[in-house]
């Protein structure tokens, strides 16, 4: 991806330039989101209109531990303590048959 910076082009006074941009109307993106995914995903510069704005789609790594205190807000030691609880969870459960791990057939498991 090629970027530069500009002055004057934010009420900051700085804004990124992308050269190479693809640029979809919503109607666009969302015909075929999938493919559009996945080509931003394998790096290509894609945006979609909203508004006046042009929203970047682009690849996030996320971490668990940043994920569960922004989604559930859960500290690294309340996390810990969670999934300690949901491993003893899941184990009584499957001893119970109520739950078993997941095959990667979803038709063959619900068949079963």
């Amino acid at each position: 991806m090629r970027l530069g910076w500009t002055a004057g082009l934010t009420r900051s006074g700085y804004g990124r330039i992308i050269v190479d941009l693809k640029t979809l109307s919503p109607t666009e993106a969302r015909a075929n989101l999938t493919s559009w995914l996945k080509r931003a995903a394998a790096g290509e510069e894609i945006g979609i209109l909203c508004g006046n704005q042009v929203i970047a789609l682009l690849p996030v790594e996320i971490q668990c531990a940043e994920y569960a205190l922004r989604e559930y807000a859960l500290a690294p030691a309340e996390l810990e303590q969670w999934t300690k609880n949901m491993d003893r969870e899941i184990a009584r459960e499957r001893a119970k048959r109520k739950v078993r791990r997941y095959s990667g057939n979803l038709e063959v498991d619900v068949r079963d």
